[in-house]
């Protein structure tokens, strides 16, 4: 795949994740939180949510396209960032935006792929997809464990295993803990594989 397509959609789908639907969701509720649910993703006290190519709520139903604006009016909310973290996406409710159908798909699958395997991996965890960086995950005994659509250091997804204080050893093979290419893990339970082997290195035990 185009690389320039896969970074292009996974900005715009940022962008989306975060101005239309946590923006919004944050200045009625108080919670930036959202979900993966089959087919993308949604907010967890609103019904707005990404499913396929399309954004969807209560009553009505759009193509991702054009401006997060007017994607935002169409919905009836406002865009906007939550005023609660630095760091996010960049993109202006005026950019226009490029959804590449193919790196899309890849995308919304692999959020989707590694959501069930942090279900899988930790039954008893609720799974959290963050828009500050697009990423899905969750903390279990100080150690942080999910998967990314990727990110300026990291064009391509990954999954990550994230302890909170630094370890060493071969398993580790980024600043903040260890990642795998999303290519290499093939199916929920390679993910969930690594995660497992990630808390065994994080113990000390691998």
């Amino acid at each position: 795949m185009n690389n320039q397509a896969l970074v292009a959609t996974r900005r715009a789908l940022h962008g989306v994740a975060e101005l239309v639907i946590a923006g919004p969701q944050y200045a009625a509720s108080g919670t930036i939180r959202l979900r993966v649910v089959p087919g993308g993703f949604a907010g967890t006290t609103s019904a707005m949510r990404v499913d396929g190519a399309d954004l969807v709520w209560d009553g009505g139903r759009i193509p991702l396209s054009g401006t997060c604006r007017r994607m935002a009016d169409a919905a009836g909310v406002t865009a906007v960032v939550p005023e609660i973290y630095g760091d996010g996406s960049g993109v202006d409710p005026d950019e226009e935006l490029t959804f590449d159908p193919q790196a899309l798909a890849l995308l919304l699958t692999w959020l989707e792929r590694g959501h069930a395997a942090l279900r899988a991996f930790a039954p008893d965890a609720e799974p959290v997809l963050w828009p500050e960086h697009l990423d899905v995950g969750y903390a279990l005994g100080e150690v942080n464990y999910g998967v990314s659509p990727g990110d300026d250091s990291h064009e391509a997804p990954y999954a990550y295993v994230g302890p909170w204080e630094p370890r060493e050893g071969a398993f580790w093979n980024a600043p903040f803990g260890a990642t795998r290419d999303a290519e290499s893990l093939a199916d929920r339970d390679a993910v969930v594989a690594f995660f497992d082997e990630g808390r065994r290195a994080a113990a000390g035990t691998g």
